[in-house]
């Protein structure tokens, strides 16, 4: 039985309905804030934290989120990897069913709250090969500890609060996930140290919303670095 929860987040899907559901929960998500989940939270992220929203807004989503917390914020790593585990055995099961791909979004909403945390996802990351896996983060400790897992596409999120530790991540071949006010305060704000990044179509009314990011594929794939803006402008 499966004892986390897994979202169903419209931008994400894997799969949707005739009628433009999201037929497979294909993301994981915590409590958002420093209080939870995000230690590393900038008063950029907390602003604007779409997620964060969400939570205030419904509370069956609130709900939802604080149930994970419960049960991994005091876990040891083999107890971690056992619900985690088992959350994604059940994910690769919809897949099959439903034969669609199996992309897996971690923390639509929430971060890597501490090292044990982050050793158990990269087990369960290692466990199964067929799915790819994507995620970002504002801890810099999280960043280096996943790095060059084969099937992960990791992205490090970064705004003008946290830019130092974006340069050594940068330095280090993660890719980056920029946010300012506009993509090309964001554009910009890379370019000062090398770096180039490319636009989320979604956000620029490019794409449909509704599986935006799997059919996109730039971050999935990380082909490159990416901007995201607070006006979509």
């Amino acid at each position: 039985m499966e004892r986390l929860k897994r979202s169903k987040d419209r931008k994400v899907a894997n799969s949707l309905t005739p009628k433009g559901g999201v037929r497979i929960a294909n993301s994981f998500g915590l409590p958002a804030g420093r209080e939870y989940s995000c230690p590393a939270a900038t008063s950029v992220c907390t602003r604007i934290c779409y997620a964060g929203k969400l939570e205030k807004i419904y509370k069956g989503v609130r709900e939802n989120l604080l149930h994970n917390w419960n049960y991994l914020k005091d876990a040891n790593l083999d107890r971690m990897v056992e619900l985690l585990d088992e959350s994604i055995n059940a994910f690769e099961a919809e897949c099959d069913k439903w034969e669609a791909r199996k992309d897996f979004r971690i923390h639509w909403d929430g971060d890597f709250f501490n090292g044990t945390y982050t050793q158990a996802w990269a087990t369960v990351i290692k466990r199964h090969p067929s799915v790819q896996f994507w995620v970002y983060t504002r801890v810099e400790a999280a960043a280096y500890q996943l790095k060059n897992l084969e099937n992960l596409t990791l992205y490090f999120s970064s705004d003008t609060e946290n830019f130092e530790a974006a340069r050594r991540v940068a330095a280090a071949g993660i890719r980056l996930a920029g946010l300012h006010e506009t993509f090309g305060q964001v554009k910009d704000l890379l370019l000062t140290i090398g770096e180039r990044a490319a636009v989320c179509p979604e956000q620029r009314g490019q794409i449909p919303l509704e599986g935006a990011c799997t059919s996109c594929r730039i971050c999935l794939k990380g082909n490159a670095n990416i901007a995201f803006s607070i006006t979509k402008r």
